[in-house]
């Protein structure tokens, strides 16, 4: 059962809502204190079970799926409107609980797209140079969704190096058939920039459950070079990564190609 908020509690559970993108506050329901946000279509509620255990209360079930470990899943009774929710034992965490789930919804495809419709509204596409003008804005968007996602990480390495990070799509730019699908941040991995080269080349393809496959064209010492030479896992896959990793694995992957076709070009937007 839910306990009644102190004051000091209501106070701290505002202030990990605010200082997490919840910038608007709902109707209060019994003792779950409610929250939105002008940047994301999550709602959110915050309760406490105890003096040291805290609740999250989530409107978007895929959000709270993918929140993995962060927090416990709880299924008691929700405030109207949730989905889910997850529980945590210490306000560090609940921080990072309601960080992340705020980044997960900001990555939406369709939240990314919408992003990149406002911006490039009024510019012309005549033009190869304008129709540049035009990816490139998109690209940008795409590298900073995904730099939110993986939380500034390699996702491969956990290298956090902005500068030094990629943002590789799973399904290349010029083969995706829409602007929601190369908008997609589920259509992305955020990587090293030497891994995004092996990617992008085939060199290195991931299995759905995480598992970092290395072609049998890099050698002992191309692999130990690369820091491949030991097993890897990327952790945090979603289901909308899984959609596109079989297409890079018989696509790209080298084991399976002997190279690809180049393929039509298009702005975001087509």
């Amino acid at each position: 059962m839910t306990m009644p908020p102190t004051p000091v509690t209501l106070t701290l559970l505002e202030k990990v809502a605010v200082d997490n993108g919840f910038d608007r506050e709902l109707p209060r329901q019994g003792d779950w204190l409610g929250f939105a946000s002008t940047h994301v279509p999550l709602r959110l509620w915050l309760a406490t079970l105890a003096d040291t255990v805290y609740i999250a209360a989530l409107s978007q079930i895929h959000v709270a799926r993918a929140l993995g470990e962060y927090g416990t899943p709880l299924a008691s009774p929700l405030p109207a409107g949730a989905a889910a929710a997850r529980t945590v034992a210490y306000v560090p965490a609940l921080h990072r609980l309601v960080r992340r789930a705020f980044q997960l919804s900001k990555n939406l495809p369709d939240e990314l797209l919408h992003d990149f419709e406002q911006k490039t509204a009024a510019l012309p596409r005549t033009t190869k140079a304008e129709r540049l003008v035009v990816q490139r804005i998109g690209q940008d968007l795409f590298r900073d969704k995904l730099l939110e996602f993986w939380e500034g990480r390699c996702a491969i390495t956990g290298l956090a190096v902005p500068d030094l990070l990629r943002a590789s799509h799973i399904k290349p730019w010029a083969d995706c058939a829409t602007g929601a699908e190369r908008l997609d941040a589920f259509n992305g991995l955020l990587l090293a920039a030497h891994l995004d080269a092996a990617f992008d080349a085939g060199f290195v393809t991931v299995e759905d459950d995480g598992v970092v496959v290395v072609s049998k064209a890099l050698d002992g010492a191309a692999r130990a070079l690369l820091g491949l030479d030991r097993p890897r896992r990327i952790r945090g896959l979603q289901d909308g990564h899984r959609a596109d990793l079989p297409w890079h694995r018989n696509m790209v992957f080298r084991d399976r190609v002997e190279r690809l076709t180049p393929t039509r070009t298009g702005d975001a937007g087509e």
